[in-house]
């Protein structure tokens, strides 16, 4: 595409060289530069990408996007200077892919816990209504049965346009989209049109990134005032920060709740391990999926199903079928009735959540044991927090590695460690090694107790010093449990 037609609505504030050239591709990492590159040079927390442009040229690239010039010039090359160079890329990317989002239909899911089973819920079932679908979320990017791997819960702009152009190319009608605080603050949502948005809860998390809890919310609610009036925005009351995020917003304001009046609201009737039975805008249905924060996710995707135009009876039907997503409340049984549970929450209100329902759960004499370690380079505020609740909620807690990252792993239970009450401090101990603790959980295990593990869910890799080892809670759990 010709550069010019690239730079259509980017606000620019120096233009050197000619905009009339061929470009190949869009790229702000100098090593996927080739021949005919667009290079946007994007100042990052660690790396600044204006540092490579030099680089960038000497590999092929005929274009610079920066926020400041170099001091010599290339006459063969063109530069192109802005205020954020991340917020032009969003919109250089939409060009260059034609609005692939403007020619399908865009939902996207913001909130602590619960984007990625509401995403992943709402695509599995306008599959099962008969419909093309596509989903980015966490755990994996998908064209229906295409799997596409995923590494960030909201890829970067020009992987977005590029994947939802795809999805245009196969006929998708839908794509249902995890949007992160730090997608919108990064602005990697820049140049996209969503037809709804969803806010599902806001807990504490990611502080490491915004620093404080308002920015936190300011970055949500990013998402929400960038909606146009002809979406809607469907947001849960009965978290405190649900109407905040309606605040200023232009699209058609909805809500879910459980506890509160809202547009759709629900009632948790029966709860078990293997099930939910619900009432829904005054109808009964039983769910496969566990737990009341479960409700919530059901009751988002039953609302935001509605307002996508779709028929009460039949989406509470096909939803009824639905499985929950991997690393979702995963149940690995041991054939002497030994209950693993396998569960993402790596938040406190996300452990939280899952404890209180194992609690509500568990019948006679069960025993809940816990598993949980703490992400390392992230907020290192809610470590001790975590401890503090696996102890509260179980009968034993395993102490352990989650992925640590470039951290030392016992800094980071040593932070956990002081969030353990001195009267838990006999039912707690301290495994660094992460397949090492969930044997030990099993060995502590007695027919029918409950064995939480949780933190990584769905992921198969525990990332250690920058490399990525290959590691499944659930394959862990059966070679424990001797299959």
């Amino acid at each position: 595409m010709i550069l010019s037609e690239l730079l259509y609505k980017v606000s620019l504030l120096a233009v050197s060289g000619k905009t009339d050239i061929k470009i190949t591709n869009i790229v702000f990492d100098s090593r996927q530069v080739q021949e005919g590159s667009l290079f946007v040079a994007i100042g990052g927390t660690q790396v600044d990408g204006h540092n490579f442009i030099e680089t960038a040229i000497e590999k092929g690239a005929k274009a610079i996007l920066c926020e400041y010039l170099p001091q010599q010039l290339n006459d063969e090359v063109a530069y192109l200077k802005v205020e954020n160079s991340a917020k032009a890329m969003g919109l250089v990317a939409a060009n260059f892919y034609e609005h692939p989002s403007k020619k399908l239909k865009l939902v996207g899911v913001t909130g602590t816990n619960g984007k990625t089973s509401i995403a992943t819920l709402l695509f599995r079932l306008f599959r099962k209504l008969g419909y093309r679908c596509g989903l980015l979320s966490t755990v994996q990017n998908q064209i229906d049965d295409e799997i596409i791997p995923s590494t960030h819960t909201t890829p970067d702009s020009v992987k977005v346009n590029e994947l939802l152009a795809e999805m245009v190319k196969k006929g998708v009608t839908y794509c249902f989209m995890e949007v992160s605080s730090h997608a919108v603050v990064q602005e990697r949502i820049t140049g996209l049109q969503f037809v709804g948005g969803i806010f599902t809860n806001l807990t504490h998390d990611h502080l490491d990134f915004h620093g404080t809890v308002d920015n936190y919310i300011k970055a949500k609610k990013g998402f929400f005032d960038q909606l146009p009036a002809s979406a809607f925005a469907l947001v849960n009351t009965d978290d405190k920060v649900g109407k905040v995020m309606l605040q200023n917003t232009a699209a058609r304001k909805e809500t879910y709740s459980l506890k509160n009046i809202g547009t759709f609201k629900g009632k948790v009737l029966a709860c078990g391990l293997l099930g939910l039975q619900m009432e829904i805008d005054n109808k009964e249905v039983w769910f496969k999926l566990i737990g009341s924060f479960n409700a919530y996710n059901l009751l988002g995707v039953y609302g935001a199903a509605i307002l996508l135009g779709e028929n009460s009876d039949e989406v509470l039907m096909q939803l009824s079928d639905i499985q929950p997503p991997a690393g979702r409340f995963e149940q690995v049984v041991s054939k002497n009735n030994i209950v693993g549970i396998v569960d993402y929450a790596h938040t406190p209100d996300a452990l939280k959540n899952v404890l209180e329902t194992i609690v509500d759960l568990r019948e006679g004499n069960q025993k809940i044991i816990t598993v949980v370690g703490c992400g390392g380079n992230r907020d290192t505020t809610k470590r001790p927090i975590m401890a503090e609740i696996a102890c509260k909620f179980s009968d034993n807690v395993i102490l352990t590695s989650d992925n640590p990252r470039n951290e030392d792993p016992l800094d980071i239970l040593s932070q956990m460690e002081k969030g353990v009450p001195a009267i838990y401090f006999k039912k707690t101990q301290i495994i660094e090694d992460r397949h090492e603790a969930i044997i030990a959980a099993v060995k502590m295990a007695k027919p029918e107790d409950i064995i939480l593990v949780a933190g990584k869910g769905h992921e198969t890799y525990q990332e250690i010093k920058g490399v990525k080892h290959h590691f499944d809670d659930k394959e862990v759990l059966r070679e424990a449990f001797g299959e």
